[in-house]
């Protein structure tokens, strides 16, 4: 009878069941897998043999059939090694009488040529997947213990070597579960930025902006001549975004953990991310794709910010790509034989110049261009994406008593204490509605949270009639005065709040 050795398949963010079969028939000694297995599984037979035989444990020296069960599920990936070391191991006898843990267990690992275990990707999906399907044990690979430990609920075994695994599945020996910390208290440590509010001189309005758009995750856009403090506004936004909360740092290390970006050192993804992709990166290293999908730069960005800086640079097809998921907060990358979805609720902040020479509008420098020049430059970007942006700022030059001023404006600590107390407000108002911003608000919260009085409705008529504010605009701009309002700790929109929202809006005269 073949044995049957239970593994995971992960694809995208989440994993599904494997079963690993072994059959050992009479006649030349050859190894053969099938089950739709790519070619790191297929090479698993070599290492598989080597880690066996290195490890003085018996290997058969007759044929070899392995099935990947289903058979229709592609099999992708390094981690199958030590389910098919076990189930060839089990049907020639080497592991005995361990069927109860075997049934019960998931495994998952690398071989090398010695036998140890090396680090794999997607171990937190891996294991969100045995907890969520009752399975007792995970066995995985030694160094993937500390991004594991965060899993309640389920018997985590971190394996050294294929040798220590077997003499335990055969009660030679005992092995300790690594500890679930279960919480994060332990790991948060203090965060120390390179960029922060107190370096900026001048530019009270544009961090004004900052303020709002971080204390509601709205999307913001900068125009401004070249060294006006564009990309060091925008650098300096994480130094005010709230701490991530526990759900939040499983949800973004999970991600992180399906590309491999998680090590020893950083077991654990605890600072809100900060992306900033050249404009020269591709669709696919943007917004995620290749044979198999991955999570590209927006998937990445999750829960914090993307930075798209020299905004027109881009080419205009990747950026058309960014208006689904700036709008449901997820990104759909479909293939023929799947369909996978990734997060992306992210911060979009982009910076560009006004201009190919950067100094239409400046008050020092004459621009160069041409009309026809500045147009086609702007019109790199088109009207929906600029319509999904919440706030739009020109940022002017610092002036010089501003930039010789030693004077230090409130420092991101301050101002991150604020923020938190505007988060904590929203926290409140959606408890039961899965959202955790103004931001993600959609049309029924928006009519629930968004009442305002009389006269911000004829406010808002007058840029809807005059200034062409589209119906998306409009949603946007009360979603943003909910944002003001809560900042104030102001239970209603009031007029001003209004007032402040409609500033920040791209209108068209």
């Amino acid at each position: 009878m073949a044995s049957k050795i239970l593994t995971t398949a992960p694809l995208g963010l989440n994993s599904f069941l494997v079963e690993v079969e072994s059959d050992i028939q009479r006649s030349l000694p050859k190894t053969t897998i099938v089950g739709l297995a790519d070619t790191a599984v297929q090479e698993a037979k070599e290492r598989v043999k080597s880690a066996i035989i290195n490890s003085f444990l018996d290997y058969p020296r007759t044929s070899i059939v392995i099935n990947l069960a289903p058979a229709d599920l592609k099999k992708i990936g390094n981690h199958y090694d030590l389910p098919i070391a076990l189930s060839i191991l089990e049907e020639y006898d080497v592991i005995k009488k361990c069927e109860e843990i075997l049934k019960k267990s998931i495994f998952v690992g690398e071989l090398s040529f010695d036998g140890s275990l090396r680090k794999i990707n997607n171990i937190i999906s891996t294991c969100i997947f045995a907890k969520e399907n009752n399975y007792e044990n995970i066995f995985l690979p030694y160094e993937n213990s500390h991004e594991a430990s965060l899993i309640n609920g389920i018997n985590i075994y971190a394996i050294k070597n294929l040798s220590e695994l077997v003499r335990f599945l055969n009660n030679k020996i005992k092995l300790e579960t690594i500890k679930n910390t279960g919480s994060l208290e332990n790991i948060f440590v203090p965060e120390s930025f390179e960029y922060n509010f107190s370096l900026i001189r001048g530019q009270e309005y544009a961090k004004r902006a900052f303020i709002i758009s971080a204390s509601g995750a709205h999307n913001i856009s900068m125009c401004g001549s070249p060294g006006s403090g564009k990309t060091l506004l925008a650098r300096s936004m994480p130094s005010i975004l709230p701490d991530l909360s526990e759900s939040e740092i499983l949800e973004v290390s999970r991600i992180y953990s399906s590309v491999g970006f998680l090590n020893k050192e950083n077991p654990l993804i605890i600072k809100r991310p900060f992306r900033s992709p050249h404009h020269s990166s591709s669709l696919v290293s943007l917004v995620g794709g290749g044979g198999i999908p991955k999570p590209g730069e927006i998937t990445l960005a999750h829960r914090g910010v993307l930075f798209l800086d020299e905004l027109p640079e881009f080419p205009k097809k990747n950026l058309e790509t960014l208006r689904q998921p700036l709008e449901d907060g997820k990104i759909t990358i479909s293939r023929a034989q799947m369909s996978l979805v990734f997060p992306a609720k992210f911060i979009l902040i982009t910076a560009q110049n006004p201009c190919p020479c950067g100094y239409f509008g400046d008050e020092i420098k004459n621009c160069t261009c041409t009309n026809l020049q500045i147009k086609n430059y702007n019109q790199k970007i088109s009207g929906p994406l600029l319509d999904r942006i919440d706030i739009h700022l020109n940022i002017s030059r610092v002036k010089e008593k501003e930039l010789q001023n030693d004077f230090i404006s409130n420092n991101s600590i301050e101002i991150k204490n604020q923020i938190i107390n505007a988060r904590q407000i929203q926290e409140l108002r959606f408890q039961n509605d899965k959202i955790l911003t103004n931001s993600e608000m959609g049309l029924a919260l928006i009519k629930k949270h968004c009442l305002i009085p009389e006269e911000a409705k004829k406010l808002l008529g007058i840029a809807i009639e005059k200034y062409n504010l589209s119906a998306r605009g409009y949603f946007r701009v009360l979603k943003v005065a909910r944002t003001i309002a809560d900042l104030e700790k102001s239970e209603n929109i009031k007029t001003e709040h209004i007032a402040e929202a409609l500033q920040y809006r791209k209108i068209e005269i």
